[in-house]
């Protein structure tokens, strides 16, 4: 008895750590983050509260192709990964699982994915899905080992799961039929992402540096040019998350939530370039993840304040 139970054991860790390394490899935070952008559109697509089972589709599809994005950008970075400190330790460099593993079931995932928020969801919402994908897997991820430009289009990326929630929903983008919403919130997520990013560029500028990935605090180790597309980046912040006002869809509380927000994103985006020490970076840093949830929040209430 002691051989079959300890073979069990051994196939129940087994088990255990491959769901860990899947698990990693699909970058749970960053896929909550983009799943809380895809309900916020859908709640405001809709004015009311959209209908539960859709958004739990949206939701599902968009985890599938997040998931499949991040198990591929690692899968292509694997050899960079493994020259860096804070990402050695990721199931590929470690060679906790198989690239061939993971190339295959990253394509599979975001095939399905596609498939299913077509099926389920529409058929717009998917080729958004899809689009969001290829710039994130086919463009962004081989530009970092090129030029310092692959934020732009990182960016963008990582806006556009926002217009999948809107269209969900059934939502209209054209800016004539109320599509400035859609367009705010899509430029918000847009430009919140330039003074993160910079912050984290600069933290781990040395480790970029070793893995020879073309970010900006690389391309320009002073750390001028990152703090400046920071305060750029914050700076129009400030007229983006006001638009809803000027198109008399909020009210005085979301007008002064959303300046005081953008401006104390735009003062520790100015203290980072004035400084640009790793202390500036990591209090800009930790000012982006309050600052992005928090307007989201006053955004959806928009219709209530």
């Amino acid at each position: 008895m002691s051989m079959p139970t300890a073979s069990y054991a051994e196939r129940r860790t087994a088990l255990a750590s491959r769901a860990a390394c899947y698990l990693e490899l699909a970058k749970p935070r960053i896929a909550a983050l983009v799943l809380v952008t895809v309900a916020v559109a859908a709640f405001v697509g809709s004015w009311t509260r959209p209908d539960p089972l859709l958004l739990l589709h949206t939701l599902v599809g968009t985890a599938l192709i997040a998931a499949s994005a991040s198990a591929l950008n690692q899968w292509i970075e694997r050899h960079s990964d493994a020259l860096m400190a804070r990402t050695a330790d990721r199931p590929l460099p470690a060679g906790r699982i198989s690239a061939s593993e993971v190339l295959l079931v990253g394509v599979v995932a975001a095939a399905a994915a596609v498939l299913y928020l077509g099926a389920v969801v529409n058929w717009l919402t998917a080729m958004i899905g899809l689009l969001t994908w290829f710039l994130y897997v086919v463009v962004y991820t081989p530009l970092k080992a090129l030029t310092p430009a692959n934020t732009v289009v990182g960016a963008v990326a990582g806006a556009l799961p926002v217009l999948m929630g809107w269209t969900a929903v059934g939502a209209p983008l054209a800016l004539s039929a109320g599509g400035l919403k859609a367009a705010t919130l899509f430029f918000i997520v847009y430009l919140w992402q330039f003074p993160h990013f910079m912050a984290i560029a600069w933290i781990y500028r040395d480790q970029y540096a070793a893995a020879r990935l073309q970010m900006l605090t690389v391309v320009d180790p002073t750390g001028r040019r990152a703090g400046v597309q920071a305060i750029v980046a914050a700076l129009a912040l400030l007229p983006v998350s006001l638009l809803p006002a000027f198109d008399r869809l909020a009210g005085p509380v979301y007008i002064v939530g959303a300046l005081l927000l953008s401006g104390i994103y735009l003062y520790y985006s100015t203290q980072f370039f004035l400084d640009r020490s790793e202390l500036s970076a990591r209090r800009l840093l930790r000012a982006s993840l309050v600052y992005l949830p928090a307007l989201l929040a006053l955004f959806m209430l928009v219709p209530l304040i």
